[in-house]
C-alpha cells in the first residue's frame, strides 16, 4: 500500500471540491499543501563527518570518528576483536574494501553501533513472516510492542495446524498479564474496522495512532505526509522482527510459486488498494523481513520505545523492556531508524555511501521506485564503474503514478548498463539491497523520495555472507518469475500516453 495520504485525504472533503485529472486529485491538494520539498543533500552529510579527501582521491576521506566500534553480548569488542571480525567478513565480498571505506561513514550518520553476536532469521513473503509473528507473540510472557503502518485483524497461524486472527491472540496474551502495545499509522490503519480496536482497547491494550487523518484538524493537516511506514514487532526485548511486510490481510494470499489458492484473499488485497486501478492487483505478494535475536534487539526495542514517547502515548512499564541478552549467534547487526524532522535522513546518506563504495555489484529490490537525484546518480556511476547493478521493480502497484514515474527513468539507467526487472503476476512489496555480497539492507524504506523525506522507517543493516546469500538467493528468485526491460526495446514499445504519464508523475514525484 502507498503511503501517500492525498488520496485518501482527499475524499474526505466535499464532492467537486478538487478536480479530476491524470494524477489522483489528492497529489494536486498535497502540492497546494506544501509545495516542493527539499531532500537533504547526502554529499553534504558525508562530506560533515569526513575529513577532506587525499590529493587525487574521487570521494571523500576518512570519517572523523576513527575506528569502527562493535558492540558484542559482553560489551564492546575491543580494537582487535573488531578488526579481526571486520577482516573476515570483508574476505567473504566479491570485491575489496566496501567496509573499510563505508563503515566510517555509517557509524557516524547512524546514530547506533553496529552488534555482534546476532541471529538472522531471513523471512520470505507473508507466510513465513506470519508464522514467525504469531510464534513471537504466543511465546511473549512480559510485553509485545508492534509498529506497524498497516495493521489488520489478520488471520495468523495456530499451534496446532489451525488458525488464529491477530486480535484474538494478542487478547489471550494480555489476559495472561503480557502487556500489548500498539502504535499504527492512522492513514495506513484506516480500512481496519473500530471495533478491532475497541475490542483490544478493552482488553486493556494500549493504542497509538500516529497523526491521526482528519481534514476538520489544521493540525493533523499540517503533519498529513509524514507517515509512520515502520514494520516492527519486539516480544519482551528478546525477539524483534522488521522488514517490509505489514500485517496486512494482503499477504494471507498464497505467496508466489504455491499451489494453494484463497479467493478471499485475493479480494482483500484489491479492496486494499487506495486507487482505482484499470486491473485488480494479483493476489501473490512478494515481501522479506527478518527476525532477529540477540543483542541487537535492544536497538529495535529503543527505537519503538523513543517513538511512543516522541508521539505523546500514553506512559508504558519499561521494566522489561531490555533484559540482559545473551549471544544468540554469528552475525553483525545494526539497526537505522529514521524520521521525517530528522536533519540527516540516516539510512539515505548510509545507502548513498555504501552505493559508493560498491565494486562487484549492487542487487536491489523495491516496491516503490521514484529515485532522488543522488540515487539515481549513484546507481548510474556505479554501473558506469563496472558494478553489476540489478533493480528488481514492480510492474503493477496501487500507485500507477509511482510506476510511471520509475518507468521515466528506465532509458538513462539502461543506457548506463542497468539490468531492471519488471515483476510478473505479483505485488512486488519488498525493500532489500545487497551490495557485493555482504551489506545488506531489509526494512521498510522504499527507494523513493517519500521515505526519505516524509516517512518514518526502520531498516537493518547486516554485515557477512550469510544473510547477503540468502537475500541474494530470494533475488535470483524473484528474477526467474520477472521479466526484464530489454535496453533497445523500451523506447520504441512505449506508448504517448504511458510517456505523458510518467511526464506529468515525474512532477509529483516527491510525493508519490
Amino acid at each position: 500500500m502507498s503511503s501517500s495520504p492525498f488520496p485518501r485525504f482527499a475524499s474526505l472533503l466535499p464532492s467537486g471540491l478538487l478536480p479530476s485529472g491524470l494524477l489522483p486529485s489528492g497529489l494536486l491538494l498535497g502540492g497546494l499543501l506544501l509545495g516542493a520539498c527539499t531532500v537533504p543533500s547526502a554529499d553534504d552529510s558525508i562530506a560533515a563527518v569526513s575529513d577532506p579527501a587525499p590529493a587525487g582521491s574521487a570521494g571523500p576521506g576518512v570519517a572523523l570518528l576513527g575506528p569502527t566500534q562493535i558492540e558484542g553480548a559482553d560489551g564492546p569488542l575491543s580494537p582487535s576483536e573488531t578488526k579481526a571480525l571486520l577482516v573476515g567478513i570483508e574476505s567473504d565480498a566479491d570485491a575489496g574494501s566496501i567496509l573499510t571505506r563505508h563503515l566510517a561513514i555509517e557509524e557516524k550518520v547512524a546514530g547506533t553501533p553496529l552488534t555482534a553476536d546476532n541471529k538472522i532469521t531471513v523471512l520470505q513473503d507473508g507466510a513465513e513472516t506470519f508464522r514467525a509473528i504469531a510464534a513471537a507473540i504466543r511465546g511473549a510472557e512480559d510485553h509485545i510492542n508492534l509498529e506497524y503502518y498497516t495493521i489488520e485483524d489478520v488471520t495468523l497461524p495456530g499451534p496446532a495446524g489451525g488458525t488464529v486472527q491477530l486480535a484474538d491472540l494478542l487478547i489471550e496474551r494480555r489476559q495472561a498479564g503480557v502487556a500489548v502495545n500498539i502504535l499504527y499509522d492512522d492513514y495506513g490503519s484506516s480500512d481496519t474496522p473500530a471495533e478491532v480496536f475497541a475490542r483490544l482497547e478493552a482488553a486493556g491494550a494500549r493504542l497509538l495512532a500516529y497523526h491521526p487523518i482528519a481534514p476538520i484538524n489544521p493540525e493533523n493537516v499540517l503533519t498529513l505526509n509524514a507517515r509512520d511506514h515502520r514494520k516492527i514487532l519486539v516480544a519482551d526485548g528478546r525477539v524483534a522482527v522488521v522488514g517490509g511486510v505489514n500485517l496486512s490481510k494482503s499477504y494471507e494470499s498464497k505467496s508466489p510459486g504455491s499451489d494453494d489458492d484463497d479467493d478471499e484473499a485475493a479480494e482483500a488485497a484489491e479492496k486494499a488498494a487506495p486507487l482505482a486501478l484499470t486491473e485488480p492487483l494479483p493476489k501473490d505478494w512478494r515481501d522479506t523481513a527478518i527476525q532477529l535475536e540477540g543483542p541487537v534487539v535492544a536497538q529495535v526495542q529503543e527505537l519503538f520505545r523513543d517513538h511512543w514517547r516522541t508521539e505523546q502515548g500514553p506512559a508504558l512499564d519499561e521494566s522489561g523492556f531490555f533484559p540482559a541478552l545473551a549471544a544468540e549467534g554469528d552475525e553483525v547487526v545494526r539497526i537505522i531508524g529514521s524520521a521525517p524532522d530528522e536533519e540527516i535522513p540516516r539510512y539515505y546518506v548510509a545507502l548513498i555511501s555504501a552505493l559508493r563504495g560498491a565494486e562487484a555489484r549492487a542487487w536491489i529490490s523495491a516496491a516503490y521506485f521514484v529515485p532522488t537525484p543522488e540515487q539515481l546518480e549513484e546507481l548510474i556511476a556505479a554501473s558506469q564503474r563496472g558494478v553489476d547493478v540489478r533493480l528488481l521493480l514492480a510492474d503493477r502497484s496501487d500507485s500507477q503514478d509511482a510506476i510511471a514515474a520509475a518507468q521515466s527513468h528506465y532509458s538513462d539507467l539502461l543506457d548506463a548498463g542497468i539490468r531492471i526487472f519488471e515483476t510478473q503476476d505479483v505485488v512486488m512489496h519488498a525493500k532489500t539491497v545487497v551490495i557485493d555480497g555482504v551489506w545488506s539492507a531489509i526494512g521498510s524504506s522504499n527507494f523513493d523520495f517519500r521515505s526519505v523525506v516524509h516517512n518514518a522507517e526502520v531498516e537493518a543493516i547486516v554485515l557477512g555472507a550469510a544473510t547477503g546469500s540468502a537475500l541474494e538467493r530470494i533475488f535470483e528468485q524473484g528474477m526467474a518469475i520477472a521479466t526484464e526491460i530489454d535496453a533497445e526495446a523500451w523506447e520504441d514499445e512505449r506508448s504517448f500516453s504511458e510517456r505523458l504519464r510518467g511526464f506529468f508523475s515525474r512532477r509529483f514525484e516527491w510525493l508519490l
